[in-house]
């Protein structure tokens, strides 16, 4: 069932729009006594997800351990944007990585996005998938930015699936005058993500792959035959994927100060009427801006309005989340000042210090996925199938990823936190100021 209007919370979910609209899923048991494999994958976002039902294909016996529900963290609660490139633009990584390398990220990039389509079509995914994303410039001096960046992606990759749009057809698809100019690319896509994520558990489940929910990893020991233990039970397997990405928390320190885990937050609205709805975004594409901590938005599959905004880094939630990021969306649409918000909700991603993903291996049998810094959908799906081919013995396109130098938070995972604090109020200011 794709999303309706209907109200029928999925048990176990945080109370977001998506849970209440989320397709049928069934509950997976606890793990309980001790289980075999050839891969255990800790963590059913969508690198777990992608891991699990990659690996399946290729013939491995794979067991998922999920301490919650599947899908319940980052991987059900985001924007659903899907959009190709990475979280830094393809002129900042050729400067920092060279020509070569930058070329193979734009390409994998674009291959992440054409895989998510692929896996929803292959797998019949029911998640609300629609086409198109908009950058839009917050500020008039980015519109260059934007522009340069346009003819960039056409001359040099032979991107041609996005343009560039002055600021009247920006004013006439966009129903807010809070915007100067933007990217319009058709080439990428957004969807339902915590219906999307239950779609790959499925196709994941019917390839053979064994799900065990409410089993939260105490620890692991590398080895020749590596050991998961949960509080009932352990699994021995050849290989791990740790797959925790913002909710890794102390299970494994020598890659947790390579990430710094903030909370964003997300409103629904009410559905809206067909006009209202076309006034707000004409072409039904989803929506982000320029600024640092962004604004982001979309349309669901029945005219509420999914709108991103705010963050924090505490590990404690607003009290009021409607309240908290209605004021930003009033900012970009105040004709929905009598519009009632129904679903407010929050969730923590993982970001690194260079905004890249973060891949590797602690051991020759250990892998790991992280930092996707707002790009998940796309990059962790991507991280997946790489993560397949490494353990099956093909290494070339995974330590691409893998060999990007990631640095440490400064002061590691205890001091990193006020670190990122005054950065991060430093360029919140710089949002509010300058044009």
């Amino acid at each position: 069932m794709t999303a309706t209007g209907t109200v029928n919370k999925l048990v176990g979910h945080t109370d977001s729009y998506y849970a209440a609209s989320a397709n049928p899923a069934p509950v997976c048991p606890p793990l309980e006594g001790q289980v075999e494999a050839d891969v255990c994958v800790i963590g059913a976002g969508y690198t777990g997800l992608s891991s699990a039902l990659h690996l399946a294909e290729r013939g491995y016996r794979v067991v998922v351990l999920e301490a919650e529900r599947i899908g319940w963290g980052a991987s059900g609660r985001n924007g659903g944007h899907v959009g190709v490139g990475q979280r830094r633009g393809q002129e900042d990584l050729e400067r920092l990585l060279g020509a070569d390398t930058a070329r193979q990220l734009w390409d994998m990039s674009v291959e992440a996005v054409q895989l998510v389509e692929e896996l929803i079509t292959r797998h019949g995914i029911q998640c609300d998938l629609k086409r198109g994303i908009m950058h839009l410039a917050a500020k008039r001096s980015h519109n260059r930015d934007l522009e340069q960046e346009v003819e960039l992606l056409r001359k040099r990759y032979g991107y041609e699936q996005m343009r560039y749009a002055e600021e009247d057809e920006v004013r006439s698809l966009v129903g807010s005058e809070r915007y100067f100019g933007a990217q319009i690319d058709s080439g990428s896509l957004h969807l339902h993500p915590l219906n999307y994520a239950l779609g790959l558990a499925d196709a994941a489940a019917a390839a053979g792959v064994q799900f065990f929910e409410h089993s939260r990893v105490t620890d692991y020991k590398g080895g020749s035959l590596c050991t998961v233990n949960t509080g009932k039970g352990q699994v021995k397997a050849k290989n791990v994927v740790l797959a925790c990405n913002g909710y890794l928390g102390g299970l494994e320190p020598r890659m947790a100060g390579k990430i710094m885990p903030i909370n964003n937050f997300v409103l629904a609205t009410e559905p809206l009427p067909e006009e209202l709805a076309r006034e707000l975004i004409a072409n039904d594409h989803a929506l982000q801006d320029t600024l640092f901590v962004i604004d982001y938005w979309k349309l669901s599959g029945d005219n509420r309005l999914i709108f991103g905004g705010g963050e924090n880094y505490t590990a404690r939630f607003p009290q009021d989340i409607r309240h908290f990021v209605r004021k930003y969306m009033l900012q970009v649409y105040p004709q929905l000042a009598d519009t009632r918000i129904e679903f407010g909700w929050g969730g923590t991603l993982a970001i690194s210090m260079n905004r890249m993903p973060h891949l590797g291996r602690l051991e020759p049998n250990v892998f790991y996925s992280q930092g996707y810094s707002g790009h998940g959908v796309p990059t962790a799906t991507l991280a997946g199938k790489l993560i397949a081919e490494v353990v099956a013995g093909t290494e070339e396109r995974f330590d691409i990823l893998a060999q990007i130098p990631t640095p440490t938070f400064p002061g590691g995972t205890l001091l990193r936190w006020p670190g990122l604090v005054a950065g991060m109020l430093y360029y919140s200011l710089k949002d509010r100021l300058g044009s």
